[in-house]
Formats: structure tokens, sequence, C-alpha cells
């Protein structure tokens, strides 16, 4: 094109780029915490047209057992809201579009310029580098491939690899130096033929690299490397065993959920029914005690404590907690007491990681309470029980209870539990079996403290007596380290003054 019909061209793209179509941008549903994969929409904060900033809050969605805010990770006007109330969303799942300001038109060319170099310009010179591809190509990130049996493959490795380990194989007889593919396709192992191909395919990772990979029982030759020319790092490779493993842990977590799930025969045969959506927290408990009834062999231990003289005790003291902010309930002194158990039975502050065959023992103590809401059972965590007096427990049990009652609670909030106590004395029932609050491996209940005829020389008195129930995983806890350990709490709940010489 001549030089002079430049200035004109100009005009004519920046006109275009004012006509055109503003840019759209998505707004989805990040990620929220670990472990949380979804929730409800409780309430959507913005409208079509609505200005929205970067960090502004645009809905409130119930999820783990905790309302949280999603906010906006960009600026711009809504355009469609694509979410309602009521309505379940996934991390990832598209929640509104931004409209936003429309790009700059590019400056025009000099009119000095000459005319045969706009052409070259506009279209980058191919260099040829190796394999005859351009600079442009390989400047691009490769192309996703469909890896479908990449899982299935690793695994099935790995369990190959640990075998051979486990009978008594050395390094060099367990894992062998990578062999190059194989050059006839049919020779090669199931789902490998679409990664090397009918050529000989030469894996670019460094000798230590080859050797983490056959240790931790990864195929190298499935594993896409990050590095100049897609060479494969370390980092690569603890990745891909990082996604195959989770995937592994999370089919196994679906498996175990779905094990008692059975079809439910058409109820309205015999007369009329109604169907009500599960919502965020009965949803989420339906989950998590079936895994941990699948995951987990109870074991329930029974034991009562005489509390006569803890009773006084409390109710002593029971001003000075409310002066305080909080209330002495059996909780806050159970809480107490359980610390300490604790301590000195440190198999029941632990978990049990049978993938590794490992017992995981936590060196803090983390107590999860049980509240009984509107919406459902809620469990927050009391941290650092043991570094704190019953007081001090007293005013935070009811914070926490309070922030349960008013949606106030946070994923934060129930994370991080070490050991669960749960009490129905104010419901009542003489005893029950809590089921164990997965992946912690025992939970104590406690149940209504009533009256009971005790013999005590030659006559029968009355006494205050609390029934406790111990739920236990029998897979780390023998029978008897449970009776013992619920002996320890009765003691101590029966004689106060214990805490204070046995800490």
């Amino acid at each position: 094109a001549p030089t002079e019909s430049r200035p004109e061209a100009a005009k004519e793209s920046a006109k275009a780029s004012e006509s055109a179509p503003s840019k759209q941008a998505e707004l989805r549903l990040p990620e929220l915490g670990e472990n949380i994969h979804s929730g409800d929409v409780v309430r959507v904060s913005v409208q079509p047209g609505e200005e929205v900033s970067e960090g502004q809050t645009v809905l409130e969605l119930e999820t783990d057992k905790a309302v949280v805010e999603v906010p906006s990770s960009v600026s711009g006007r809504v355009g469609e809201v694509k979410v309602k109330v009521g309505q379940n969303l996934k991390v990832g799942d598209l929640i509104l579009t931004l409209s936003a300001a429309p790009a700059a038109p590019a400056p025009a060319p000099s009119s000095s310029a000459p005319a045969e170099t706009t052409p070259a310009a506009a279209k980058p010179e191919a260099e040829p580098g190796a394999g005859g591809e351009t600079a442009e190509k390989r400047a691009s990130p490769p192309e996703t491939e469909d890896h479908s049996d990449e899982g299935y493959m690793a695994m099935a490795r790995h369990s190959f690899y640990s075998a051979r380990t486990a009978e008594g194989k050395g390094e060099e007889e367990a894992f062998p130096p990578d062999a190059p593919p194989e050059t006839d396709l049919h020779a090669h192992p199931r789902g490998l033929d679409r990664h090397a191909g009918h050529e000989h395919r030469t894996v670019p990772a460094a000798p230590i690299v080859r050797k983490l990979a056959r240790e931790i029982g990864v195929d190298i030759y499935l594993v896409k490397g990050s590095g100049p020319g897609g060479r494969i790092g370390e980092d690569d490779v603890k990745a891909f065993a990082k996604a195959v493993f989770t995937q592994m842990a999370e089919s196994r977590l679906d498996a175990a959920t779905r094990a008692g799930v059975a079809k439910l025969p058409d109820f309205s045969r015999w007369g009329k029914v109604e169907k009500v959506s599960l919502r965020a927290v009965r949803r989420k408990t339906a989950e998590h005690v079936s895994l941990a009834w699948n995951v987990v062999p109870h074991v329930t231990q029974f034991d009562k404590a005489d509390v006569s003289e803890l009773e006084e005790l409390r109710k002593r003291f029971a001003p000075k907690a409310e002066k305080a902010g909080g209330k002495m309930t059996m909780t806050a002194i159970a809480l107490k007491v359980v610390s300490s158990a604790l301590k000195a039975f440190p198999q029941f502050n632990a978990s049990i990681d049978m993938t590794s065959e490992e017992i995981i023992y936590k060196r803090y103590i983390n107590i999860g309470v049980a509240v009984d809401t509107e919406r459902g059972l809620l469990v927050p965590v009391i941290r650092d029980v043991g570094k704190k007096n019953i007081i001090d427990l007293a005013v935070e049990l009811s914070a926490v209870s309070k922030k349960a009652h008013d949606k106030k609670l946070t994923a934060e909030d129930m994370e991080g539990g070490s050991f669960t106590i749960t009490n129905l004395g104010g419901v009542g029932g003489t005893s029950f079996t809590p089921i164990v609050n997965y992946p912690e491996v025992a939970i104590l209940g406690i149940s209504r403290t009533h009256e009971e005829p005790v013999w005590s020389n030659d006559h029968f008195e009355p006494r205050k007596i609390l029934p406790l129930s111990l739920s236990y995983d029998h897979r780390i806890i023998d029978g008897a380290d449970a009776a013992r350990f619920l002996r320890w709490i009765v003691d101590a709940l029966e004689q106060p003054f214990l805490l204070s010489v046995q800490g």
C-alpha cells in the first residue's frame, strides 16, 4: 500500500477498535481452602450492570460447615450473573462475566517509514530451529495431551516396584536403568504407544531425575517437562507423583463414601412424600460420617464418673467464669481434663496412614467440640488446649459456640483438630456411641449427669454420676489402652486435685 494511505488506515483501525465490543472477563469459583470442593450459594451481592472492584464480595457460599465470602479477582462492569441462591457450585464453576474497558488502539506507524517494511513487521520471520520448528513454535507451550491411562500406569508401576523392594532386591535389581521405548508399536506397554509413537524417543532428564522417578515409582516417559525443550526436572516428577496419588486417595475416599449407598424404593407408592435437597452442612455431615464409619473400625468403651465433688467446685467457680464472659460447663472442664489425658496417652492424639504404614503423633493438642445448631452439627476447634486454664477455655468455648449459632464460623475455625468432645447432656439420654471424627482416632461422648444410689461403707447415698462414652479406632488403639485412658479421665473428674499432681 502507498505510504500516503497509512493515516487513513490508522483512523479506520482506531474507529474499528472503538466500535468493537468490550472484552469479557469470567469470574469462576476459586479454591477456598483445603478439601473444600463445593458449596451452596446463600447470597448474591451483585447485579448485572453494577461496577465491581477487585476484592469486592460478589457472593456468600455455605461450604464445609461455614459461610464464606467470595471476592472478585478482577474489576469491571457485571455482564451476566450465572448463579442463583440455593445453587451448588464447584471449584471452577462460572459465577459471572464482567465487561472490561476496550483495549487502546495500536499507534499508527510513522509515515516516513518505508512502505515495504510494514508487511515484515506484521509477520515475524520464521527462524528454523531444531527439528525444523520455527522460533515462534518453539516459544509456545506444549499442547496438552490426553493421558487418561497415566494414573493407572503409575499406580501399577508403584505396586510393582514396591513388591520388588519388599522381596529384598537391591536398587539396581529392583529399579533397572530406563530402556528406550521399543520401536515396534505393538511391543509398547499399554498407554505408552501414544507417547513414543513409531519413532525412537529420548526423554530429556538428568540421571538424578531418572533415579528419583524410579525411587517413587513414576514412569518418566509419562512426565511432561517444564524446562527448556521439555526437559524434565525433579519438580516435574514430584508434581506428577502428587497428582497421581491424590487421585488415588480421592478415589478411595469416594469409594468408601459410596460403599453404603443403595437404591431406594419408590416411597410414593405408599403415600404422599416431599423431597428436600440436602444443604451444605447436612450433606457434608452425611459424607463425613459415612467415610468415618467405612474407614474406621469402631469400638466404644463406657464408664461412669462420680462428679459430686466436681459439681460443687463448678458451682463455686461459675460466677468467676461468667464475669470473664464464659460459662463453667462440664464441657469446659472436660477440655482441660482430656488435654492432660492426651499427654499421658499420645496414641489418642494421633492419626494412622495406611498408605505409608505410619502413625502420625501430633505434638499439639487441638480439641474440637460438637455444637448443635439449627443448620446441623458443627465442630469448631479449640487450639492449644493444654496451655489454657479452665476459665480461659470456658470463655473461648462460649465464643465459638456463639459463632456457630450466628453462622459466623469460618473453615479455619473447624480445621486442625486432633481429638473431639461431644456432649449430649443438655438434651438427654443415658449413653451413646459417637462416631470418630476421621482422621482423628478417638472421640469422647458425655451424657446427662444424674443421681444414683452408691454404696458407701455401710449405707447407700445419692451421688451425681456422669456417663462417658469413648469411641476409638481399633487399628491404632487396643481395648486395654482405651479402658486405661477413659479410667484416667474418670479419676481426674472424681478427684480434681489429680490434675495439679499429674499435670
